[in-house]
């Protein structure tokens, strides 16, 4: 069997989201009790992560780390069509995933106890995303 959906979101600017209880949703309302949910993010400025859920210091850690890396307005990017951000976030977003796989056991989501599915974004601006979900299994 295999269930899809979306999930689309309002953007909040730069930082990292939430978004297990929408992929747990997801997988209740497929009614699959074994298989595999896949989400894949529409984006090239945008990622997605599996990430620790307990201490937001982490999310903070990451964020500060990506903008050491991959800093907004560095004068080596040429594509800056949409501002001093714009090649930076397809950086990022090369840098780290654009889609994530999490097993499906007795109809939930299998994360450890201090995971969560974020979708981290690097744009400035709030930005409407859009996710696909796809649920597969049995």
């Amino acid at each position: 069997m295999v269930y899809t959906t979306e999930l689309a979101l309002d953007g909040r600017g730069r930082g990292c989201r939430e978004i297990t209880a929408g992929l747990a949703a997801a997988v209740h309302a497929s009614g699959i009790d074994s298989g595999l949910c896949t989400a894949f993010i529409r984006h090239t400025s945008a990622s997605l992560m599996l990430c620790e859920n307990a201490d937001s210091e982490v999310l903070r850690d990451l964020e500060r780390f990506m903008a050491r890396l991959v800093p907004d307005g560095d004068a080596l990017f040429r594509h800056a069509a949409e501002g001093p951000d714009d090649m930076p976030a397809h950086v990022r977003s090369v840098l780290t995933h654009t889609d994530v796989t999490v097993p499906v056991r007795a109809g939930q989501l299998a994360l450890g106890t201090w995971q969560g599915v974020y979708l981290w974004e690097h744009r400035l601006q709030p930005l409407r995303r859009v996710i696909d979900v796809t649920v597969i299994g049995e």
